[in-house]
This record gives structure tokens, C-alpha cells and sequence, in this order.
């Protein structure tokens, strides 16, 4: 119950939620929780996405009641995720505006994704610009890759990285030295960009429109 960061792939083989309209839980003040059975879990598995949902992995020998009793259990770490992900920190303001660097981001990313995914061979089948709070981007076994609306702001290059980054989960979903591999392949400079980020990305991760 981690909260997940920067490049976090989805690792449970489904693909990340949209923006959820779940009632209230009973008895509560958080949404009612989504509850996904995935074969390959080994426990039950909570998670407060960027968009206040509440999301439950249920694995393949578990019961949607042993989930909602674990819910239960959890009810004070939950309300602090949600806390978490609906105060505004402070950061770092885009120099149009916030609202013209999101407008300008879902002009600009989507394309230059989906140019990178045609040069690497590389199928995406969704892409979506998002506020999201703890990471640069995601990718799903399902080709839809999310990314983050702050990667505009960033020099060409280190956005570049964070675009193949997402598009290498496409041949491997894990962040083994495979993967890293095949990374440097199609971004040789990605250390340094990897490095940018380390001393220049967190406060712009901290800043919410």
C-alpha cells in the first residue's frame, strides 16, 4: 500500500482507471472501493489513485468479502491517501499559466508519443494526458499510456526520455536490466535525463493545476 512513483508500470495486468463517479462507501467519506480479481495477485492489494479512486486487487483464491473486511481494516491509511491526494502542495508554475501548459500538453504529447512509437515499431492503442501527482507516466499491457501534463514544461529531450521510457514497458513490463536495455538502445543519453529529473523533477511533480 505503497504510494507509487515516478514510472511505476502497472504491474497487475490491467489498465489504469479513469477519473471515478463511485458513491460513498457506506459509513464513510471516501468512494465505494473497485474491486478487480487479477490471477496473478498474491494478496489483496489497495491503492488511491491520482483521481481519488479507490482501487482493490482481489487475487485469484480471495473473496470480494475478505476484500471488503480488509478495506475495513485500512479505512485510516485510505483517508490519509485521499488526503494526500487532494491537497494542493506548492511548486513550480508553468511560465503561461497552468491551464495553457495543460491545453498546450494534450496538443503537443500526444503527438510526439505516438511519432516515437511509429520510429520504435511500436503500436499505442490510448493516450491520455493526465494530473498525475507521483509519476512521469504509465503504461499498460493494453498499449494506453498515460502521461503526465508537467512533461511540457521539461527541455525536448528530457520529455523524449520519459516518452520511450513508457514505450519500452510496451515490449517489457518490469524494470529489469532488460528493460534498461532496451531503453538505452532507443535513448542513449537517458541517464542524463534520468538525472535531470532526480535534481530538477520533484518539485515540478508537486505542482497541481
Amino acid at each position: 500500500m505503497q504510494p507509487r512513483l515516478p514510472f511505476d508500470a502497472i504491474a497487475n495486468g490491467t489498465s489504469h482507471l479513469e477519473p471515478r463517479t463511485s458513491p460513498l462507501a457506506p459509513g464513510t467519506s471516501h468512494p465505494a472501493p473497485i474491486f478487480v480479481r487479477h490471477p496473478r495477485a498474491r494478496r489483496y492489494v489497495i491503492r488511491v489513485t491520482d483521481d481519488g479512486a479507490v482501487r482493490v486487487t482481489i487475487p485469484r483464491w480471495g473473496s470480494k468479502r475478505e476484500a471488503s473486511t480488509f478495506v475495513e481494516r485500512q479505512q485510516a491509511w485510505i483517508e490519509k491517501q485521499l488526503r494526500r491526494v487532494s491537497t494542493p502542495p506548492a511548486g513550480v508554475e508553468p511560465p503561461e499559466g497552468r491551464a495553457a501548459a495543460i491545453a498546450r500538453a494534450k496538443r503537443e504529447l500526444p503527438p510526439r508519443l505516438l511519432e516515437l512509437a511509429a520510429q520504435h515499431g511500436l503500436a499505442v492503442t490510448r493516450v491520455s494526458v493526465r494530473n498525475q501527482q507521483w509519476r512521469w507516466g504509465s503504461c499498460a499491457p493494453n498499449g494506453h499510456i498515460c502521461l503526465n501534463w508537467r512533461l511540457v514544461t521539461m527541455p525536448d529531450w528530457v520529455r523524449d526520455y520519459v516518452l520511450i521510457h513508457e514505450l519500452m514497458h510496451l515490449k517489457r513490463m518490469d524494470h529489469s536490466p532488460k528493460f534498461w536495455t532496451l531503453v538505452a538502445a532507443a535513448c542513449p543519453d537517458y541517464e542524463a535525463a534520468r538525472a535531470w529529473l532526480r535534481r530538477e523533477g520533484r518539485q515540478r511533480l508537486n505542482t497541481r493545476p
